[in-house]
């Protein structure tokens, strides 16, 4: 088996990713009696939270302290280091923590300006519930707990799809509405999982073979989008001409799945 050498790098974000679990874990444990306050439609936030975000900021900046961030709660903080920029989710799947689902993760992404323009060169996602930790550097692979992520290749059995529902109103809600009737009218099974951190997780472990989503932020896909490619998965913008970081309208997948789902929708457009 090739096991990963975890880099400084990846041991700052894991070391980080777990410290602030434990206060998620205990949270998760009284969730009953957990504070939660409205912060829009369909979309809570909780304390525990602010103090994850809290955790992983004081932890990243004490190990590189002039990296910028870009995190949910608190947004962009500009670093000393034009080069690189923190992308952290503190808690991914926040409504299935309110609701005591034991879905949800910690998501940490670091972004390195090239001539070539912005990449994802290391990536974290974590889950705490399950202790599974999802490492990857930029060609370096994609691992969970020292076992290599192959986004798998061939199906003995149905296709197994993820998909999300957008918190907001966006042009591309009918792209990935198609492609969610069209993936309801194939052999396969459909599911919702509500952290989409995580479910680009498992489209790279090849639990799930497909995955997609209308409306993200970055904080929400950073990670997993880095997971998949290294995984030797395939992602895009399901609508042509367009930037699945600028959109937020992102596919992850098998070649086989994307194939399979994209050979009965008309093409899409880019947006006027």
């Amino acid at each position: 088996m090739d096991l990963p050498i975890r880099s400084p790098l990846l041991n700052v974000m894991t070391a980080a990713a777990r410290k602030a679990a434990r206060g998620l874990l205990r949270d998760f444990g009284e969730v009953d009696h957990l504070q939660v306050s409205r912060k829009g439609v369909q979309d809570f936030v909780t304390q525990s939270d602010i103090r994850s975000e809290k955790i992983l900021y004081e932890e990243l900046g004490k190990a590189r302290p002039d990296f910028g961030f870009l995190m949910e709660e608190s947004g962009e903080t500009t670093g000393k280091d034009k080069e690189f920029r923190w992308v952290v989710d503190p808690l991914d799947g926040t409504n299935n923590f309110i609701h005591a689902v034991p879905y949800f993760c910690i998501s940490i992404g670091l972004e390195k300006q090239t001539p070539k323009g912005v990449e994802m060169v290391a990536a974290v996602i974590y889950d705490p519930v399950h202790d599974e930790m999802f490492i990857a550097e930029k060609g370096k692979g994609a691992f969970v707990n020292q076992r290599r992520l192959r986004a798998a290749n061939q199906r003995t059995r149905d296709f197994y799809f993820v998909t999300g529902t957008a918190r907001m109103e966006t042009p591309y809600q009918d792209v990935t509405s198609q492609l969610t009737r069209h993936a309801a009218s194939l052999d396969c099974v459909l599911r919702r999982g509500g952290a989409a951190a995580l479910d680009l997780a498992y489209v790279a472990a090849g639990r799930y073979d497909a995955a997609w989503f209308a409306k993200l932020r970055k904080w929400d896909m950073a990670a997993g989008i880095l997971l998949v490619q290294e995984a030797a998965g395939r992602v895009c913008c399901v609508v042509q001409g367009e930037d699945y970081y600028e959109t937020g309208c992102v596919l992850a997948c098998t070649e086989p799945a994307y194939e399979k789902l994209l050979s009965g929708m008309a093409p899409s457009k880019k947006a006027s």
